[in-house]
Parts: structure tokens; sequence; C-alpha cells
């Protein structure tokens, strides 16, 4: 298989993107230890746009309402629907951190009938499945996730699962390189 180039510069030149834009790529490579964070690099080309997304993106990631366990659960799951490398690179990585391992991955790549997923991983698959495959949760799905978060969570699993699917579509659009050899 043949890899497209990328669609837009992903260098991170201060001439290119600014000082605080550079300064923010700098950050974000250093927290994900890679030479470059690519999704940055490219995002900071438009800076209205990346300045808008950038706490957004941080509350669903790091200060939202589901645990960062449930996140990744979503996030992965996404990613795998959306055969999103980029996404899955970063993600896998940050999911072991978050309490799921390789095992669990595993399990959540192969669905919702996974063996060996508790009824919440179950729960959080399938109502994914749903929202990205059918742009809806059922009712009987959306019940049982109603059985496992609260109000406020089920408004930030919506609002998580279409943030990673539109990150998804925009990573695998502009082929953006990986950001680790692996």
């Amino acid at each position: 298989m043949t890899l497209e180039p990328t669609r837009v510069p992903v260098t991170r030149t201060l001439r290119d993107v600014g000082p605080i834009n550079w300064a923010i790529c700098a950050l974000g490579a250093r927290g994900i230890r890679a030479p470059q964070f690519h999704l940055f690099n490219a995002m900071s080309r438009h800076s209205l746009l990346f300045w808008s997304w950038l706490p957004y993106s941080g509350v669903l990631l790091y200060w939202g309402r589901l645990s960062r366990r449930d996140a990744e659960v979503v996030i992965l799951r996404v990613g795998h629907l959306r055969e999103c490398e980029y996404e899955l690179q970063q993600h896998r990585r940050l999911a072991r951190s978050r309490g799921v391992d390789a095992d669990l991955q595993q399990k959540i790549f192969e669905g919702p009938d996974a063996e060996g997923l508790s009824d919440k991983d179950r729960i959080l698959v399938r109502a994914t499945d749903e929202f990205i495959l059918q742009r809806e949760v059922s009712a009987p799905t959306w019940a049982a996730l109603s059985a496992q978060l609260n109000r406020r969570q089920l408004i930030e699993f919506c609002l998580l699962a279409a943030q990673y699917d539109g990150l998804a579509a925009t990573m695998n659009t502009l082929k953006l390189p990986m950001d680790f050899p692996d």
C-alpha cells in the first residue's frame, strides 16, 4: 500500500504558524513524547479554528464528566469504526495510561458482543456504534446507557463521539503522517 502525501503542511516552523501556535505545537509534541504533533501542526495553520478547537477538545479529553477511562473506550471505538490509524495510534497509548490495557482494547475493537467486556463497556461500545454508524442511538440502547451515565455524561457522550468522528474524518482526509514510528 502506498501512502498518500499529507494534504496540508505539517511542519511547525515559527514563520509558518506564529510564535504562540508554535509554542503550543512544541508543548503538545512534548506532552505526547513525539518529535512533532502532526495534528496540532496542521490545525495551527488556521489559528481561529485552532484556538476555538483547543479548549473544547481539552474539556472533552481531560476535564469532562465522563471518566477518562470511559472516554477512551468511546474514542478507541470511533477510531476503529472510522479506520483512523492516526487517532488509534494516539489513543492506544493514552488509553493504557487510563486503565484500558491491550486486552480490553482488542475487545473494544471486536465490538459490543465481545466476550469479557463489562456491562458498562459493552453499552458504551454499542452506543458508540449506533451513534457513529446510524447517526443516532436507539431507545433500548439509550435506556441502557442512561442506567450507566447521568444526564451530563449522556450529553458529553454524544459530543465526545461526534468530536472524534469529525477528527477521524479530518485526519484521514488530510492524510496526516503518524507521530510515532510504530
